[in-house]
């Protein structure tokens, strides 16, 4: 795997993104606007976009994105108005979780309905990779146990919220070996991506 820092010239101004590539297709599950859902994935990039991002068509924007930067086969990719030179990593017996995160507008996810527009900007993106293959069930699962991990580092921030309203979250793993069934906080693989989630969150949303 290869993850690198990288800076591209949009709109006259140099934004950073972060860059994974895998030397064989991962299999994933992404709530990601470009290359979402469950399949398999060659690479993965969370490219830094303004504050004031208005487009409406982000699938479009990062399939473009990903041929200037060269980028073969299928993908996935997240935007965010955060620093991704401020990313946070954490590691855990095996499972390896990166993490952008920008607070300014955090929510309750079943919070009273709000007519009032809402502010989008703050969102926090999640990349994870296991080392060993999850069934596609595990999968959905290990989605729910990530949420819930990130809401456990918002308490503990002494956030009244559960994340914000855009809010992605991308798990991959090899495509190869015997699929473990389960992925919730308290199986093997679901454990460990609670603990490196939790506190790749945690570091990135303090000051």
């Amino acid at each position: 795997m290869d993850v690198a820092l990288r800076v591209r010239r949009e709109d006259g101004r140099d934004l950073p993104l972060l860059l994974w590539r895998f030397p064989a297709p991962m299999r994933m599950i992404a709530s990601a606007p470009h290359g979402g859902g469950l399949g398999l994935r060659r690479w993965v990039l969370n490219a830094q976009v303004p504050t004031s991002y208005a487009r409406r068509d982000p699938d479009r924007h990062l399939a473009k994105l990903g041929v200037s930067l060269g980028l073969a086969g299928k993908g996935v990719g997240l935007l965010t108005a955060a620093d991704v030179r401020a990313h946070r990593t954490a590691f855990d017996c095996g499972v390896e979780t990166w993490a952008t995160v920008s607070l300014g507008h955090a929510v309750q996810a079943a919070a009273p309905h709000d007519p009032s527009p809402v502010a989008m900007v703050g969102t926090i993106n999640l990349v994870a990779i296991l080392p060993e293959r999850l069934s596609d069930a595990a999968l959905v699962n290990v989605v729910a146990t990530a949420s819930e991990a990130k809401a456990q580092a918002l308490r503990d921030l002494e956030l009244d919220a559960t994340g914000t309203a855009t809010d992605a979250v991308v798990v991959l793993c090899p495509d190869e070996g015997r699929p473990h069934d389960f992925g919730g906080p308290r199986s093997l693989w679901g454990a460990r991506l609670a603990r490196a989630v939790h506190a790749s969150v945690l570091a990135g949303g303090r000051p």
